[in-house]
């Protein structure tokens, strides 16, 4: 890995697109740390002791579990949320929208269309998701200011300005800060498709790779303070739990079966056309880290509601009674909540496999261009059965991704400390990937230069 890169800052191209990733990233963690207009340090102070779980800064009448919904959060926006900065949103309503637009796709006849258009169709959807992130991300912006107030990181006067109606409010004050931070992830998404196009690798990855990797020192800082740092028998587990796991994550993400296909011949006046043999990739995770973004999502919900109808010291109170059981069975912390979450994760794993092998329309691409798999006709048969291939190859995916989806809570029960604050398996997973992707498209770049080399 570190000879391709040497190799690659040798030839002035791939110099010029690695720098300008890295310029870019430079701006964009210079944009993590501009604040929203309005928005004082104590606030900030308080959210980022909130986020961090120091005893004895959580504010009154705060909602647990809130806390970690925020630490996770804050991880992947490699500090701008903790920071209350423009770009607090993140890349998130980009991603969501991405998502949204999949889902819509094969059920849409429009979008389905558009997809089997080729290039300019997938320009098309493209130009939807940009616009379906706007009104996304300025949703979010507003939850994350409501949210703020409820769990009392905004209070006092701040609070008061920071609203739309009643007195005292301020809302073009509040307006402001919406289309700031709104503004915050468009810039983030346009950075992002600079870096596509001007330098290696998926660029809103990379965005997102840089704000995790830029929080990992602050992260083992509070690793070291808490009993994790004390102990040499816990620093050694944990470093041989992160490095099987990162192996399983590559030998996963990059773990295929191999369809063989063949493609007979035809005769075109004195000549032969095709005849060759080649294969179908099923990778044994198609899904991604997808499956690990649902199920959170889902799975805080009914302990984030359920936080705003808890009343201290209202012992007689059914609904406080039940939402207080909601929230401490399924806060992060809980064997309930780590149960759900594994077996989640293995339903949406095969949810949204099928949803992205629906498609890709395999069977139908055989069938036009006249190619087979040995042993089955082309069509349904086809289509069944590479539907049994993948539904047997994505459990292996499937499980692997409910283990590492659990295995902060698991290695917390081994070294007797709360991981989560510094190990997240979600970010896990997309530092490794986004690092082997991009790794492979410098190799390939590296690979046609040589040709073209050799050629000249």
């Amino acid at each position: 890995m570190l000879q391709a890169v040497i190799r690659a800052f040798r030839i002035p191209d791939l110099r010029r697109r690695l720098l300008f990733v890295l310029g870019v990233l430079v701006i964009f963690r210079i944009i993590a740390h501009v604040p929203v207009a309005g928005i004082s340090s104590e606030v900030t102070s308080r959210l980022k002791d909130f986020i961090s779980g120091n005893p004895g800064t959580t504010p009154t009448g705060s909602t647990p579990g809130v806390g970690g919904v925020l630490g996770f959060l804050d991880i992947f926006s490699g500090g701008s949320l903790s920071n209350f900065s423009i770009a607090a949103t993140g890349v998130y309503p980009y991603v969501t929208a991405s998502i949204i637009i999949q889902l819509l796709t094969p059920i849409i006849p429009a979008f389905e269309r558009l997809q089997k258009e080729g290039q300019r169709g997938r320009e098309t959807l493209n130009r939807y998701t940009h616009i379906l992130t706007v009104p996304i991300a300025a949703l979010t912006a507003y939850g994350q200011i409501v949210l703020l107030k409820s769990q009392g990181i905004i209070t006092g006067n701040d609070a008061t300005r920071f609203s739309l109606f009643g007195a005292g409010a301020d809302p073009l004050l509040t307006i402001a800060a919406v289309v700031a931070m709104t503004t915050g992830t468009v810039l983030l998404v346009w950075l992002g498709e600079l870096i596509t196009e001007y330098g290696i690798g998926s660029g809103v990855s990379i965005i997102i790779f840089g704000g995790i990797v830029s929080g990992l020192p602050q992260r083992f800082s509070q690793a070291g303070q808490s009993g994790v740092g004390q102990s040499i028998i816990s620093i050694i587990i944990i470093l041989l739990v992160l490095l099987v796991a990162v192996v399983g994550i590559i030998l996963i993400q990059e773990g295929q079966r191999k369809i063989p296909v063949r493609f007979p011949r035809q005769m075109q006046g004195n000549r032969v056309y095709g005849g060759q043999q080649t294969h179908i990739p099923l990778k044994v995770n198609s899904a991604g880290m997808i499956p690990l973004i649902f199920a959170s999502s889902i799975i805080i919900f009914p302990a984030t509601v359920a936080g705003f109808f808890i009343r201290p010291g209202s012992v007689n109170d059914p609904v406080s009674t039940v939402a207080t059981w909601i929230v401490a069975n399924f806060g992060t912390g809980s064997g309930l909540y780590q149960i759900l979450y594994f077996f989640m994760v293995l339903g949406f794993t095969y949810f949204y496999t099928l949803v992205l092998f629906n498609q890709q329309n395999i069977p139908e691409s055989l069938r036009d261009r006249g190619g087979f798999i040995p042993g089955f006709r082309p069509g349904k048969p086809t289509n069944e059965y590479l539907m049994k291939v993948l539904v047997r190859i994505t459990l292996l995916g499937a499980i692997f991704l409910g283990v590492i989806a659990i295995l902060p809570f698991l290695l917390g029960l081994v070294v007797q400390t709360q991981v989560s604050t510094f190990l997240n398996s979600t970010s896990l997973l997309i530092v490794v990937g986004v690092a082997v992707d991009t790794m492979k498209q410098l190799e390939a770049q590296l690979v046609m230069r040589e040709y073209q080399g050799i050629l000249n």
